[in-house]
C-alpha cells in the first residue's frame, strides 16, 4: 500500500477535524462523521493518525533540558476557568531580573507543542 499523503485525503476531512478542534463537534460525533471517509484500506485509525499532531518527534527542547528549571504551577482564575495549570520555565544559569514571555494557547489547554514553545522562549 502506498504511503498516505495530504493530497490523498478529502478536504472535508480536514474541515471536520477543524470543527472538532474548535468544539463544534464532540469526539463521538467527530469519529462517527470521520468513519464516512474510511474506505478500502483507509481506516478511521489511519485518518486520525494522519491528522493528529506528532508531538514526540517535533519537540525542540526536551522536558528535562539541563539548562532549564521547568515545572507546573497553578493559579486561580475565579472569573474564568477556576484553577489554571501553567508551565513555568526559566534558565538555570541566569541571575538578576529577566524578561517574561507568556505563551497563550488555544481553548484545548496545554499540549506538548505549547510547552515546547515555552521552553524555547525560556532559553
Amino acid at each position: 500500500m502506498k504511503k498516505l499523503k495530504k493530497e490523498d485525503i478529502n478536504q472535508e476531512v480536514f474541515d471536520l477535524y477543524d470543527d472538532y478542534a474548535h468544539n463544534k463537534l464532540n469526539r463521538r460525533q467527530f469519529v462517527e462523521k470521520l468513519s464516512l471517509y474510511a474506505i478500502g484500506g483507509l481506516t478511521v485509525g489511519s485518518l486520525l493518525s494522519f491528522m493528529s499532531p506528532d508531538y514526540i518527534t517535533t519537540l525542540l527542547v526536551s522536558k528535562d533540558d539541563p539548562r532549564l528549571d521547568s515545572g507546573y504551577i497553578h493559579y486561580d482564575s475565579p472569573k474564568g476557568g477556576g484553577s489554571i495549570k501553567a508551565l513555568f520555565s526559566s534558565p538555570k544559569e541566569m541571575s538578576g531580573k529577566l524578561p517574561g514571555v507568556i505563551v497563550v494557547h488555544e481553548n484545548r489547554g496545554l499540549n506538548p507543542y505549547i510547552e515546547d514553545v515555552g521552553r524555547q522562549a525560556a532559553l
